[in-house]
């Protein structure tokens, strides 16, 4: 969404305008952005310091990653490795929060996934 808004699904947009929605980002993709970028990624051409004072500046929480996130990964099925992917997805869970996605592996997960 941050570095081609234009690719964001109309329900995602959506989702995001309603006034009744918490809006939260995680920690953890701030450091898949900042670790994919420093790779010379294209598709993470996007500078996390910026992405994260927006955020925060548009009223978004900021979701840390803790423990509890961290140990609820071995739970999770092997639907695939991205590490990333696996931590938002125990976040989501523990958390009880819905995880907006438009992967359609991550949206194989059980739990509180929306595919979009």
């Amino acid at each position: 969404m941050a570095g081609d808004p234009d690719r964001l699904p109309g329900g995602g947009r959506k989702l995001i305008e309603d006034a009744e929605n918490e809006l939260i980002f995680s920690a953890a993709s701030l450091w898949e952005i900042t670790i994919k970028s420093g790779l010379g990624r294209p598709d993470f051409a996007v500078n996390a310091r910026l992405l994260r004072r927006g955020l925060l500046d548009n009223g978004y929480i900021e979701l840390p990653i803790a423990s509890e996130h961290a140990v609820a990964i071995d739970a999770l099925p092997d639907i695939h490795k991205d590490p990333f992917d696996r931590i938002l997805i125990a976040q989501a869970t523990i958390e009880g929060i819905s995880l907006v996605t438009a992967d359609d592996v991550m949206a194989q997960y059980p739990g509180p996934i929306v595919k979009i």
